[in-house]
């Protein structure tokens, strides 16, 4: 059955490929459901039916799953006393609907034929389900075959949720800025652009047996009234109709689509009478039966509205429908008078019982090929995960990706470059909080975020305007404005008068999230230097128009209607990915989510409950791609203040590769700092003491013979637990300036005690490996010197500015807040105090904070820029920091026959790692032997393979309140997270759909890697 669907794909995509040069001579497709034009079922329901069930089975009711009981009770009346055919499934949500839907089938003699008004998926109808874009988004996207993805998406979510038809897709072309609705519901204005969307989404859904219908015969598309409030008039002549509105209609009829919805149009060149379309024997008869020889389901448009009104009793405007050519009439508000009216224009001839039957068979035929002759109830279990499957979300994600229109870009400002010369903000026109979009440029980029919401006064306009002066780039969002034309698309003045003068300055970009036609309120949009297209203003389109701007994603769309003359459709330019992050979801890059979390959820939570960490956070890249960043816990185990995607961390010892390490790597590509020099050559005071013949080389690997760590705190405090005299101030002074603390302030002097500690400390007595980070103190004071700048500026301008990294810094507190930072020990011998923003590393504490060996800190966002740029041997966003071959000299095993892991400065995994059980391995079993990285004392961890492309970071405050918790440690919780994510990629996607039950099936069987903690060594 499978081979067969599969096959019946390829056959349709083929002639979707070559219709358009078809000779048009050639006869039609047949929809799908003439299989069973001859089936034993179709006979036997049909021989059982009377003639006013078989009447009966044209009439479909509406329904809603947001109603009461009393509502329910009404349609349950319809189905046993009228014995009507199907149901149309208005707004409610899924678990209500599917409830109902089963007993409304069970109370059937015929099961029903039930359908929806899902355009851009069943969240337009039902909350809580997916909504993809909506299909102005969709005529942007060029890959077609995305199209035709999301009708499978949406046909296997109507079959799981017990639905055998779509009124769907709009195949109106619009052409009318002012058309009041269709608009953004319309794949555009190009007849192939729309007929290609149409029948990729129609064969789509045609492919997993749900009966797509085109609409609105004969087009819709070219009118400024709506046909729910009156009659629209579509004044054009025969060639003009047949040459554009008729045309993708023509097409999809040719490719086999199973269904034509008829709308309430009307067309004086096609019937002179005024009788709407859809009742109308010229058009839908003789038009559209005859001429272009539509063989499928006819379908009026709902025959609530206006623009289907006509004089006469009860039931006339539902006989005139089914003699016009109609098999099925929706929306029937009076199902008993439309049957009595129905069977008085039988007696009169006006239609024939042979009409009737023809239209009855062929609705049997369409309910044999939906498999309703073998109908199950909807199965409640997992339905909700089932419809909000993370594929169906990636297919919507990914539309939106495509979509994106890049309409201007001046000077190719986008995607940005040279992010330390920007000084940004963003200003959200619309919104009074921060967007979706904000909050995704601030992954890229520390910016400042304003906003201006839609009814603001004039004073909050005079106060943001000299404000945005101070920025040398300004991105306006133009949120919260309607889909629809009437009253200027709702945009009120304050939104206009900020999006013109924004859009005259000198360095500004403008995304509009929202109908592309909203484009032509604004008077000096043109001006802007760059204008993104969104479409819409959801969650999706805005995180990825950030990413677009930042170069994470490419810009790819084409506008598929004119704005005006400097937007024609087709407008569009393309840009590349520069190489920065882009964050998708695990799907994308092949894990099934569903088991990701479950395994790294379960891991997580064994260090919350056993108190390994109070709260932590992981993120994942993958070719960077970042696909999973999740909080855990909280803060402190108060459980007050939850951990947020933008906490500061205390990196500890990871600063060592993100702090004096890419200084050194790049000193070392400009041939001023060699690895195989003597560490006294750029450390004079070594000259003559027993280290001077030390090599940098062995130093890095740590097995340089030095000791391990040296406890300088000790030197100032008496054993009574006091500072010595002469050492610690609680005010800064030109002599007490090392700020440990909040108010604690060390001699300036102590610097050099350090120094010359270090200087004088013995050496161990062979060369083997010992990790040691003495030499860390030293590399801040080396760099100055080999590069004449201050170290912090040296590394901020060459690495952290560049790469986008704003919070990564040494002593935070002089930047941020202190309450976006997260604490650390609960000092109880040195500093007595809770450590919160300052280092928790006591010798980095009496450096001032600033050292090689522990000091930085940052966000697990921003850190990962540090790590991503590393597995990419040394280039990110399209800019090169180091050079190929100094990255893989630097992160390669240095020592392998001393038994010594470690590269140059950066970890390793342990020797013959993937011959070892996750209980001995360091990091993953797993991780390649290409792989590096490094762990940071305080609870973080950072991990990159350039084997897989994976990047694995772990950030907690595991030494809360206490550094001798070493929990962290005996749950050997980081590789256990890390293997995890190997098993994952390992694993894939196991999403499979049963199609005898319709259920997507998550498969929850782990193959092959390492179990889950089941009895955690406490």
């Amino acid at each position: 059955m499978k081979c067969q669907r599969n096959l019946l794909g390829l056959i349709t995509l083929i002639i979707i490929l070559i219709h358009p040069v078809m000779n048009q001579a050639a006869n039609p497709v047949r929809p799908p459901f003439y299989a069973y034009e001859n089936d034993a079922w179709v006979d036997s329901v049909f021989n059982s039916l009377s003639f006013e069930e078989k009447i009966g089975q044209l009439i479909t009711v509406a329904a809603y799953s947001n109603k009461d009981e009393a509502h329910t009770q009404e349609i349950l009346k319809q189905i046993t006393e009228n014995k009507i055919g199907g149901l149309v499934f208005f707004q409610g949500g899924p678990i209500r609907q599917a409830e109902l839907t089963n007993k409304f089938q069970q109370a059937s003699k015929v099961p029903l034929l039930i359908g929806i008004d899902a355009e851009n998926g069943l969240g337009m109808r039902l909350d809580s389900c997916i909504n993809y874009p909506v299909a102005m988004a969709v005529g942007a996207v060029q890959d077609d075959s995305l199209v035709y993805q999301m009708g499978k998406d949406i046909g296997q979510q109507c079959k799981r949720i017990g639905m055998q038809v779509n009124f769907a897709p709009v195949a109106d072309v619009n052409n009318n800025p002012e058309n009041p609705i269709i608009g953004y519901r319309s794949y555009g204005q190009n007849v192939e652009n729309v007929t290609r969307k149409a029948m990729m989404y129609a064969l789509g859904m045609q492919e997993e047996n749900i009966l797509p219908t085109a609409k609105h015969f004969p087009g819709h598309g070219d009118t400024e009234k709506d046909s729910h409030k009156t009659l629209p008039v579509i004044p054009f002549g025969k060639e003009r109709l047949d040459t554009l509105e008729i045309m993708p209609f023509h097409r999809l009829i040719y490719a086999g689509i199973g269904g034509v919805m008829v709308g309430h149009l009307d067309v004086p060149a096609l019937d002179s009478t005024g009788t709407p379309a859809s009742l109308s024997k010229p058009i839908t008869g003789k038009l559209l039966h005859d001429e272009l020889e539509f063989q499928g389901l006819t379908v009026t448009d709902a025959m609530n509205m206006k623009g289907a009104s006509v004089k006469g009793p009860p039931g006339t405007a539902d006989v005139m429908a089914l003699a016009a050519g109609n098999d099925v009439l929706e929306f029937v508000t009076d199902p008993k008078a439309a049957i009595k009216a129905i069977k008085k224009a039988v007696r009169k001839g006006i239609l024939t019982k042979e009409e009737i039957d023809q239209k009855c068979r062929k609705v049997l035929m369409v309910k044999r090929w939906t498999e309703l002759n073998d109908w199950l109830p909807v199965q409640m279990d997992s339905l909700y995960e089932d419809l909000t499957n993370p594929l169906y979300r990636l297919t919507s994600r990914e539309l939106t990706k495509e979509s994106l229109t890049l309409l201007q870009n001046k000077g190719n400002l986008l995607p940005l470059q040279n992010l330390d010369t920007l000084h940004i903000a963003t200003v959200s026109i619309g919104r009074d909080y921060d967007t979706a979009f904000q909050k995704a440029v601030g992954q890229y980029l520390q910016v400042d975020n304003f906003h201006i919401d839609k009814s603001a006064s004039l004073k909050s306009l005079q106060k943001l305007l000299p404000q945005l002066k101070n920025y040398n780039l300004v991105i306006a969002a133009v949120n919260n404005f309607w889909m629809t034309p009437e009253n200027n698309f709702h945009l009120t003045q304050v939104q206009l008068d900020v999006t013109n003068i924004i859009s005259k300055m000198d360095n500004s970009v403008v995304v509009l999230f929202g109908n592309a036609y909203a484009a032509n309120a604004f008077r000096d949009l043109n001006d802007a230097r760059s204008i993104i297209m969104a479409y819409q203003e959801t969650d999706d389109a805005e995180s990825l128009a950030a990413q677009l701007i930042f170069g994470g994603i490419p810009a790819k769309g084409k506008l598929p209607v004119t704005l005006n003359k400097f937007f024609p459709a087709g407008t569009g330019i393309q840009t590349k990915a520069l190489g920065r992050f882009s964050y998708t979801i695990p799907e994308a890059i092949g894990i099934d989510s569903h088991y990701l979390d479950q395994r790294i959820d379960s891991l997580v939570n064994i260090g919350l409950t056993q108190k390994a960490y109070p709260g932590c956070q992981i993120l994942l890249a993958k070719n960077g791609k970042v696909f999973f960043h999740k909080c855990y816990g909280y803060r402190t185990y108060k459980n007050q203040v939850p951990v947020k995607p933008t906490d500061i961390y205390d990196f500890a010892s990871l600063t060592k590769i993100t702090g004096p390490l890419p200084a050194l790597m790049k000193l070392a590509d400009e041939g001023k700092f060699n690895v195989d020099d003597k560490f006294s050559k750029y450390w004079p005071e070594w000259d003559n003491t027993n280290k001077a013949n030390i090599g940098i080389r062995d130093i890095l690997a740590h097995q340089g013979q030095l000791e391990a760590w040296i406890p300088y705190w000790r030197s100032i405090v008496k054993p009574n637990g006091r500072f010595k005299h002469g050492y610690i101030r609680h005010r800064p002074t030109r002599k007490y300036s090392l700020r440990i603390s909040d108010n604690m302030y060390l001699n300036h002097s102590f610097i050099d005690t350090i120094y010359s500690d270090i200087d004088k400390s013995p050496l161990l007595p062979k060369k083997a490996y010992v990790y040691s980070g003495l030499t860390f103190y030293l590399y801040p004071k080396i760099i100055s010197n080999l590069t004449g700048e201050n170290y912090q500026k040296y590394i901020h301008e060459n690495f952290y500015g560049p790469l986008g990294a704003s919070t990564v810094t040494y002593n935070p507190y002089l930047k941020y807040p202190i309450n976006r930072m997260i604490p650390t020990e609960d000092d109880t011998f040195f500093r007595h105090r809770q450590i919160q923003g300052f280092v928790h590393d006591e010798g980095a504490a009496m450096m001032g904070g600033v050292s090689g060996n522990a000091g930085l800190f940052g966000d697990i966002n921003d850190a990962a820029k540090i790590i991503q740029m590393y597995l990419n041997y040394g280039e990110y966003g399209g800019k090169r920091y180091i050079s190929e071959a100094t990255m893989k000299e630097w992160t390669r095993c240095q020592f392998p026959d001393n038994d010594n892991r470690r590269g140059l400065g950066f970890d390793k995994p342990l020797i013959d790692n993937s011959e070892k059980t996750i209980d001995e391995a360091y990091p993953a079993p797993s991780s390649s032997a290409e792989s590096f990285g490094h762990s940071g004392f305080t609870g973080t961890f950072a991990w990159a393979d350039p084997e897989n492309g994976l990047l694995f970071m772990f950030f907690s405050n595991r030494v809360y309140p206490t550094r001798n918790d070493r929990k962290l440690y005996e749950l050997n919780l980081r590789p256990r997270l890390h293997q995890a994510v190997y098993d994952a990629l390992k694993r894939g996607l196991k999403n499979e759909y049963d199609e005898e039950k319709h259920v997507l099936k998550h498969s929850q069987e782990e193959e092959g890697g390492y179990p889950p903690v089941q009895n955690p060594p406490f």
